[in-house]
């Protein structure tokens, strides 16, 4: 494939301007290898290699040649590898089977590892974290590898692999508890996109692979490379904001000053379905007076615990009412709203539409069975 002469020129304006010098012709590509436990997110693999493909494509369109597939020296010779999972079962979690470019045997024989090994993540990596062909293989090639990145919750299988101990990790924020409750010894930062420490990177979840992959552009070739590709891609090449964005439970817990109150907060979570849970309930988990609590809550949080907790049961109910199963009564009750007008008054504050409204624009209709299966796979 050939890119469109007037997209190339706009890409690589930034290039140009900062007069990048040409590579030495003798250099090699980097060797990456993307390992997966089926199933794997289908992403996780794809766009890190997407990005990493089209890095190659750009410099050689800089340089004066086609940018046409195979017609280029890569910047990166990307292999890989995926354990597969049961007979029958896809690789992937979009069902499409992948098929591994290195062998078991032959990624075991070698003595030289990769320049980066990267870990894709999915419901493979979740589950089979401590499969013993998944481990076999990770503790022969990361310390043969000079980095070593964990895409989404691909950040179980190096925790498993002891390659993470004491480090500042992040994942995907949906797993971000069950990933520290598995390794105390992790620091897990559930807010950023992608996380650096040392040579070891981990990133949150699925499309936040592709940004930690052009972060290894701009490292590995340059600012004006990376940000050509992302340009390219159409995304950000450092995208504004962190996963708190997607959860207000995350949001307070990521915003407090301290850690204190994240414990209160998973606990408010979990207890949405109780009808009432006032300052004083909220302070005597906490441990502290009322007045103490509500003055430490809001220097803390940025909200009193009243918003809060309204926030939080509004979100609880939203992503009931997405999934179109259950009605406006159900979900008053699993929410602790406590009444429907309750709850209509919370979303006009909080959403600027009642819930009503908000159930029929957003709930799906033909696709019905795939809210379900998205509740299922990521339940809350």
């Amino acid at each position: 494939m050939t890119l469109p002469p007037c997209d190339l020129g706009e890409m690589l304006r930034p290039m140009a301007r900062h007069d990048p010098p040409r590579p030495d012709p003798t250099e090699q590509p980097r060797r990456v290898l993307i390992l997966a436990a089926a199933p794997a997110l289908l992403l996780d693999i794809a766009g890190p290699a997407e990005v990493l493909a089209l890095a190659g494509q750009l410099r050689a369109v800089a340089r004066g040649g086609s940018g046409e597939v195979g017609g280029f020296a890569p910047l990166y010779e990307v292999a890989l590898h995926i354990v597969p999972a049961a007979p029958g079962k896809p690789s992937t979690s979009a069902g499409l089977d992948l098929v591994s470019t290195a062998t078991e045997s032959d990624l075991l024989a070698r003595d030289a590892g990769f320049d980066t090994l990267v870990v894709a993540g999915g419901e493979g990596a979740r589950h089979r974290s401590e499969d013993a062909a998944v481990q076999r293989l990770v503790r022969h090639l990361a310390p043969r590898s000079h980095r070593v990145v964990g895409v989404c919750t691909g950040a179980f299988i190096l925790a498993v692999a002891g390659l993470l101990e004491g480090r500042r990790v992040t994942t995907h924020w949906r797993w971000s508890a069950e990933l520290a409750r598995r390794h105390p010894g992790l620091r897990v930062d559930p807010d950023p996109i992608y996380v650096r420490d040392g040579d070891v990177w981990t990133s949150a979840g699925i499309t936040a692979g592709m940004d930690l992959a052009l972060a290894l552009v701009e490292e590995d070739h340059g600012h004006a490379l990376a940000l050509a590709v992302a340009r390219a891609l159409v995304v950000f090449l450092r995208r504004p904001g962190g996963q708190k964005q997607f959860s207000a439970a995350l949001a307070a817990q990521t915003g407090a000053s301290s850690g204190r109150f994240s414990e209160l907060l998973a606990w408010m979570s979990e207890n949405l379905h109780r009808p009432r849970l006032s300052v004083d309930d909220l302070a005597e988990h906490a441990h502290l007076s009322p007045r103490q609590f509500a003055r430490a809550f809001r220097e803390e949080v940025g909200v009193t615990p009243a918003r809060m907790l309204e926030r939080l049961r509004v979100e609880a109910a939203r992503r009931r009412l997405e999934t179109g199963r259950a009605g406006l009564a159900a979900v008053v009750e699993t929410s602790g709203f406590g009444t429907e007008e309750t709850m209509r008054r919370a979303f006009l504050r909080q959403v600027g539409t009642p819930p009503g409204d908000y159930r029929d624009r957003f709930r799906p209709r033909a696709g019905a069975q795939i809210a379900v299966a998205a509740e299922e796979a990521f339940p809350s």
